[in-house]
């Protein structure tokens, strides 16, 4: 079966990988000209790395990242209100990881580029539009380097080209931009000396807005020297909205004199804000967009999934981790139809309801509401509430230790790979 997907990030190039140890031939269409290693830090849950380290990825990830041991919510001062372990500390079979979101893109693209070919990955291609045929979807794009089209013939195509997907405005013409609650995301990573322990994922603050978080991506080269740390702070712009000079996505550079002034009220004993800040290279804003669950994902031949299907504001780290559960999902349900359309109707009942579900808790804060909670209450919630606030929203992603380490596993047995973890 001939796969085109739509998307060469991280929930498009882990699809190319999934249906390829499942015995199909995706290829991989990405509008950037060149992959590179951009970006700041992601985390990776156990249900994810489980799913990496079964397409063989366990050993190479390890590589490139850190596995965390603690989340520590923290109020204003930097007191610790809740705390709990994480990965292999929590019972899981596997560890949870920080990673650089660049790092961990090239890692999947050599990856897919060795076990597919070097052909497998093209870029400077822009999705433009497709049609369905009895047996098969015509892809059409332009190519940016020389203008002319391109058209993909295959069996199934995938949109996993992100929140402003194009093959999800094709299924969707009339649903318009992405959803914005008002808070934007100054982001950075610096060389400091490790937080606490070394491997502890720090949140504090409070509700969206205020908040700000830090956790480290990458051990210093050696004993005494700085990690490289992942930060974020929450901020609220008034009511004639952001800056100028963004662009047309809401983005933009933030200097260090507003970043060191956007942190002048926080005061937390355990990071040096000031020195973070003048060690960072570039502070870029982004803001927190979401999209409306659909009520469908599957037309045909065609299908999404990762943050085209999905995407969701960034509360309890879920995400990129579903992106890559739905991968391996997609294409379990291909190897067991003959059919790709009813294959691809299968897959979008057994995802589309856990991670619309996900999207609408993740407005209301998702586990992160533990944190808003405490700061209302002035401290430490009472006790139990908010190892029960974070239990439930573990089941509603399908994570928590036990349907992790137990669930039947998604590879497809006659492809089975060496895997790790």
């Amino acid at each position: 079966m001939r796969v085109t997907v739509v998307g060469g990030g991280i929930a498009g190039l882990t699809c190319a990988l999934s249906l390829h140890a499942a015995g199909f031939a995706p290829q991989v269409y990405e509008a950037a000209r060149t992959v590179e290693a951009v970006g700041v830090g992601i985390n990776l849950l156990p249900h994810a790395v489980r799913e990496l380290a079964e397409l063989g990825l366990a050993g190479e990830l390890a590589s490139i990242a850190l596995p965390p041991h603690r989340l520590s919510y923290r109020d204003r001062a930097g007191a610790a209100v809740w705390e709990e372990p994480l990965g292999i500390a929590a019972g899981y079979h596997w560890p949870q990881h920080s990673v650089h979101r660049g790092l961990l893109q090239v890692m999947l693209l050599t990856a897919v580029r060795e076990r597919l070919g070097p052909d497998s990955v093209r870029t400077g291609l822009l999705f433009q539009r497709f049609e369905q045929t009895a047996d098969g979807v015509r892809a059409h794009f332009l190519d940016r380097t020389s203008g002319l089209p391109t058209v993909a013939e295959a069996d199934v195509l995938v949109g996993a080209d992100g929140i402003d997907s194009a093959v999800r405005a094709r299924l969707y013409p009339g649903e318009g931009p992405s959803n914005r609650n008002g808070v934007h995301m100054w982001r950075g990573v610096a060389h400091h000396p490790h937080l606490l322990d070394g491997r502890t994922i720090v949140v504090a603050g409070g509700t969206p807005g205020a908040k700000f978080v830090a956790y480290p991506i990458k051990d210093a080269a050696a004993d005494g020297g700085d990690a490289l740390m992942n930060w974020v702070l929450e901020v609220r712009h008034g009511p004639s909205g952001p800056p100028p000079d963004g662009d047309g996505n809401g983005s933009r550079r933030v200097t260090t004199a507003e970043a060191r002034a956007g942190l002048a009220s926080w005061n937390l004993p355990w990071i040096d804000l000031t020195a973070l800040i003048e060690r960072t290279a570039a502070i870029f804003e982004y803001p927190m967009l979401d999209r409306d669950p659909l009520p469908r994902w599957s037309f045909g031949r065609v299908t999404l999934l990762g943050d085209a299907a999905h995407p969701m504001f960034p509360m309890g780290m879920n995400g990129g981790s579903q992106s890559v559960v739905d991968t391996r999902v997609l294409a379990w349900c291909l190897s067991g139809e003959s059919d790709p359309v009813a294959a691809l109707r299968r897959y979008d009942r057994m995802r589309r309801p856990t991670v619309n579900a996900i999207v609408l808790a993740n407005r209301n804060l998702g586990p992160e509401d533990i944190i808003a909670r405490a700061a209302l209450h002035g401290g430490t919630l009472p006790a139990g509430q908010a190892d029960r606030m974070a239990t439930r929203y573990r089941e509603l992603a399908q994570a928590t230790v036990d349907q992790v380490n137990t669930h039947a596993s998604w590879t497809v047995p006659h492809r089975a790979m060496g895997s790790s973890g």
